[in-house]
């Protein structure tokens, strides 16, 4: 019968090479190479055909229909039967990748209006802690405990914004810049598998901290120089760098 494109399969003998015009060029050949000719034409045809089948082939069965019914038409040519079902489902998918392909330019937007206007942009690992309030206990020393989690960090307008990724279109927690009392340098620390990490802290009125952490230094210094610029703070704490200490 013919070749096997996935689930759907394919009918050679259909797909013939229209006669050609009294004015097409391959008329005005003689007829001795006419024939060579014609064989190179249908070949070259046949072989176009048969890629243009393939992919609406691929399409198809992207679409998972599990097997396309082909019928011939009154016309003689080969035509794909679907039940009402089927269509049903095919136009249910058709607008599941519309859908799809709104959200996906939505996201592009997102970031591409992010790169424009940020101040500052970037991954970093954060964890929370809360500083003890007068007359509370001191929290316990819990350093050693490794529960940083990557974020998308942007720094924009009067916000600085943490996404889960940054193809997210909504933040999973902001802080405004001017609940921000303090911004200081960390301990750098080291990490199994990631080596050295150079660390800072945003502490609020409110007496959240949040504590971020990034493998290069320079973009730790960067982070701390902005947010110190806009929030128009400082530290109070001089934290020494023991990465280097034995």
């Amino acid at each position: 019968m013919g070749d096997d494109l996935g689930k759907i399969k394919v009918i050679p003998d259909h797909f013939q090479v229209s006669t050609p015009s009294c004015d097409s060029p391959q008329n005005r050949n003689s007829p001795d190479s006419q024939p060579s000719f014609d064989n190179s034409l249908r070949s070259s045809s046949s072989l176009c055909s048969r890629r243009r089948l393939r992919s609406a082939a691929a399409m198809l069965n992207l679409l998972s229909l599990r097997r396309l019914p082909w019928s011939s038409g009154a016309d003689g040519q080969e035509k794909v039967q679907l039940t009402a079902a089927e269509l049903e489902s095919l136009r249910s998918e058709l607008a599941d990748i519309e859908e799809r392909e709104a959200y996906l330019k939505a996201q592009l937007e997102h970031i591409d209006e992010i790169l424009r206007s940020a101040r500052l942009s970037g991954y970093l690992y954060i964890r929370t802690r809360w500083t003890a309030l007068p007359g509370e206990p001191a929290p316990i020393d819990d350093t050693d405990i490794d529960d940083w989690l990557p974020r998308f960090v942007v720094l924009h307008g009067h916000c600085i914004f943490f996404y889960l990724l940054s193809t997210d279109l909504s933040p999973q927690d902001s802080t405004l810049l001017s609940d921000v009392v303090e911004v200081g340098s960390l301990p750098s620390f080291t990490r199994e598998d990631e080596g050295t990490q150079y660390s800072f802290y945003i502490l609020t009125h409110q007496g959240l901290r949040y504590e971020c952490s990034h493998v290069s230094k320079i973009q730790v210094d960067t982070w701390i120089s902005a947010l110190q610029t806009d929030c128009k703070v400082g530290s109070d704490i001089k934290v020494p760098d023991v990465s280097n200490e034995k």
